[in-house]
Order: C-alpha cells, then structure tokens, then sequence
C-alpha cells in the first residue's frame, strides 16, 4: 500500500499549511496523525471509526468532506439515476461519495460521485484493496458550506492532471452547476438547463429542476 506520506518538508507555519490546502477552514484539517505525517493507513481509520470521518488525504494531512444533509441528498441522486444508465449500457462504475480514490501517490480524493468505464479498472475487474487506484472519467463534486472557491480550483487541477476527463459542479446554493471539460475552460447551467455526460456517457442527461427538487422530496415536483 501506498504510505501517501509527503515527499517535501511540510509548509512551515500553520498559515501556509491552510492555503496551501485551499485557504479551508481549520475545523476540516485533523491534527491527529500530526499534519504532514498521515497515511493511507490513517485515513482508512478514520471512515471506519465509530464516528465515520470521510477524509481525503492531501500532502500528507487528513483533510475531512463537509457535506450537508441536502448535499448528500443530491448526491444521492446522482448516483442513483448514473447508476441506473451505466448498468443498461453495461458502461462501468459509478462510485459513491465515500469510495476513495488514489489518483496519484500522496493524494487519495473522494469525489461525491464519480464514474469510470470498464477500460480504467485492471482487468475490467473492482480490485479487492479499500482505495482503488483508479481515475474516474467523470468527478462530480456537491459545493458545500465549508468549500471554497481556491480548494476547488486546486482539485480540478489534480483532476484533469490525474486524467479525469470531465467534472461537474453543483451548487444547491444557486440552483446551478458549471460543466468542466479542463481546470479552465467550463459553461455555467442554470436551473433551466440539463447536464448531460458528452463524450463521457453519451446520452446521459439530467435536468437540474428535476434533481434540486429532490433535494425538498415532499414538496411538488413540477
């Protein structure tokens, strides 16, 4: 298994260690292991812990999901409705927001939803060890309250990087979303609008009136 332990020195004050992770707030960064120092093994314990911390692991520091109620709702649905196109095109995976990724030595994200064709898994097969060295085709992230704007420009940046292909933004806050072909170049959707899986899931479409009402599911959906 991959240590994920950092390769450089860690930054050398707090401040530089909290920008450098995206100026987040420290309520999301886990002293304990000790910044710069944690594992693959560390972040394993933490979503089997009794109270289950969903981390990613980032240089070497645990750095934890937030994700309101409603969120996790929407991400909920994605993952349903993918899940339901991909098995009938026998397309591949769709992953859930707490299935680890390790995109590259040292960094293991958790995209809240995330899809990968058969052709990205070895042998066409899920490999048995907890964190999947696999790239998905698509990274979907739900913004929540505690993301902000310079942590999510530096995950599309690995994304792309590490050679995911395309990733959506969803924002509940502004009943819109931003469709990323490349850390940037995107097009903003209103809520009028659908996304749709391009060349990643083609045919694929949902519309964002249609999966923000189900972030309220007993109120009428029109």
């Amino acid at each position: 298994m991959a240590t994920g332990i950092m390769e450089s020195a860690p930054p050398d004050t707090l401040a530089k260690l909290v920008h450098d992770l995206g100026d987040i707030p420290l309520t999301r960064i886990l002293s304990k292991p000790a910044p710069g120092t944690a594992t693959e093994k560390d972040l394993l314990a933490a979503l089997d812990a009794p109270r289950k911390r969903i981390c990613e692991l980032v240089d070497g520091v645990l750095v934890e999901k937030p994700m309101g109620t409603k969120e996790a709702i929407l991400a909920g649905v994605i993952v349903q409705l993918m899940w339901n196109f991909v098995e009938k095109h026998d397309l591949g995976v769709v992953i859930p927001a707490d299935g680890p990724l390790r995109l590259w030595l040292g960094l293991v994200r958790i995209p809240d939803v995330s899809f990968a064709c058969w052709g990205r898994w070895p042998g066409g097969q899920v490999p048995d060890e907890p964190i999947a060295a696999v790239v998905p085709d698509l990274a979907v992230e739900v913004l929540s309250k505690g993301n902000t704007k310079a942590e999510m420009d530096r995950k599309l940046g690995e994304y792309f990087k590490a050679g995911v292909r395309l990733a959506w933004l969803i924002d509940l806050k502004t009943r819109s979303a931003r469709v990323y072909t490349s850390p940037t170049e995107h097009r903003r959707l209103s809520e009028t609008e659908s996304l749709d899986g391009g060349d990643v899931l083609p045919g694929f479409s949902l519309p964002l009136k249609r999966l923000f009402a189900r972030a309220n599911p007993r109120q009428k959906r029109r």
